[in-house]
């Protein structure tokens, strides 16, 4: 008699980034069971036979982090399932990133004990469950490097924006300092990037700063390259 085949299941993991206090920072949960329980984790959950992965993204999404579609961007990062990365079975995982702007405190879900942004650059000495260290760093990549030629930095700020602002989520994301009148110079010169509003921010002490929209454009060209070329 043949033995039964092994069940393969399917999961999504989801990376939820946003900036804190001007630090990239992702929500991670608590695990309130086996396996390590205890340990910080990101939110993730096994996809139903119903639902596609998408759905199944945004359901954990409103479950563990208390966020809605519209409140995040949504893309595919990469599957991860190498045997043995899960103690409970073969599972797949297909990891999200979901990036928005100021994104809330949030809500612990029912099977979490604990729910809470870190700053990314805390977490070096925290040992996450699974292999979700590797799965935040390939997300965190990904970030970075989009930010070089797409306009994905502006799902981190507000609907209007100051340049001040956006450098901002280039300097946390990439984890470095710009040149603030080069950036200027190549931010507003790029095509369908940016569309400037006849308004200003609220003064701060000097020269009121001119505020910006998102233009309508998808990627940068030229990109705005972390090695400053």
């Amino acid at each position: 008699m043949a033995s039964p085949a092994p069940v393969l299941r399917v999961a999504v993991d989801l990376i939820i980034l946003t900036l804190r206090a001007g630090r990239l920072s992702v929500l991670l949960i608590q695990r309130e069971d086996d396996p390590h329980r205890g340990a910080w984790a990101l939110p993730g959950g096994f996809v139903h036979l119903e639902e596609d992965l998408e759905e199944a993204a945004y359901r954990v999404l409103a479950d563990e982090a208390s966020l809605g579609s519209s409140a995040v961007h949504l893309e595919q990062v990469r599957t991860f399932g190498t045997p043995g990365r899960d103690p409970r079975g073969r599972v797949v995982s297909i990891a999200f990133m979901a990036l928005g702007a100021d994104l809330p405190d949030p809500r612990r879900g029912e099977d979490v004990s604990d729910a809470r942004w870190w700053a990314v650059d805390e977490l070096a000495d925290i040992a996450l469950a699974f292999d979700h260290a590797e799965v935040l760093a390939s997300a965190i990549e990904r970030a970075r490097s989009k930010l070089e030629y797409t306009t994905l930095a502006v799902t981190f700020l507000p609907e209007e924006f100051t340049i001040t602002q956006l450098r901002g989520v280039y300097e946390s994301v990439w984890g470095t300092s710009l040149d603030a009148g080069n950036f200027h110079r190549k931010a507003t010169r790029t095509d369908g990037f940016l569309v400037e509003l006849d308004r200003h921010a609220a003064p701060t002490g000097g020269r009121p700063a001119r505020l910006y929209r998102a233009g309508t454009g998808a990627s940068l060209n030229p990109p705005l390259l972390r090695s400053g070329n």
